[in-house]
């Protein structure tokens, strides 16, 4: 499949005439809890020509592409990704720090990583992960709940908890967040993980208490320590300079 997504990317390149600079897997693939009938959640960063950028009149800075084959694609001008770098954006972050890569341009991403690490703000991505976390609060309290709900709830929880613990971006890897879930939690988390491994999108578990009572205490806990977290450093000439540079030859 990796092979069909590079080659799909390549298509893009030429019939929008934009050079794709990164490409990652996003959603629950890149997560690590995917069912078999998951799609692939491809999200990129591509470059336009200089006169897209010379141009007086607004123009789309979004590619979007869907596939017979599952591959949900979605990409972003350079120059909406770097503005959206500088607000410390979560789901950018998480395309920076995606455990599945497609294609990279190495110099660019390494500026790119090494920045956001400046541009981090906790308390932006805080609530963030808040807000997504009481999205699913409503569907994960009915008797009957979607696997996915599940874990996109857990997930996001434990990316706020984390944040307000280590002060740092949360791992993407589901797997690599749930060590600071208590014990039981973890044990629960896993089963869960095995049922939907072999279940498709539209299977329906019985409402699990003890994952719904964690997650309204883990929201809790997010809110109450929100207001302590930093925000992140203004760094508009770094980014500035990285954007430049792509069209320095």
């Amino acid at each position: 499949m990796k092979k069909n997504i590079q080659n799909k990317l390549k298509q893009i390149e030429l019939e929008k005439g934009v050079e794709i600079l990164y490409a990652v897997e996003s959603g629950s693939r890149a997560w690590g809890f995917a069912s078999p009938d998951s799609d692939y959640d491809i999200r990129f960063i591509y470059k336009q020509d200089l006169n897209y950028y010379l141009s007086l009149w607004e123009q789309t800075d979004v590619i979007e592409f869907m596939t017979e084959d599952d591959l949900d694609g979605s990409g972003w001008d350079l120059r909406k990704t770097v503005k959206l770098l500088a607000k410390s954006n979560a789901p950018l972050l998480e395309w920076i720090y995606s455990p599945v890569v497609y294609y990279e341009n190495e110099a660019f991403m390494n500026q790119m990583r090494a920045l956001a690490k400046d541009c981090f703000s906790p308390v932006a991505c805080l609530y963030h992960y808040l807000g997504t976390t009481k999205n699913f609060m409503d569907v994960c309290e009915q008797e009957e709940v979607k696997l996915k709900s599940y874990f996109y709830a857990l997930r996001t929880a434990l990316a706020g908890k984390w944040i307000i613990e280590n002060n740092t971006f949360p791992p993407v890897a589901f797997m690599e967040l749930l060590p600071i879930a208590p014990q039981n939690i973890q044990e629960k988390v896993k089963q869960l993980i095995q049922i939907k491994a072999n279940q498709d999108e539209k299977y329906l578990h019985p409402k699990e208490e003890l994952i719904t009572t964690f997650l309204q205490e883990t929201v809790d806990f997010n809110k109450e320590n929100a207001a302590g977290l930093r925000s992140g450093k203004k760094m508009s000439e770094e980014l500035d300079g990285v954007f430049r540079e792509l069209f320095i030859d």
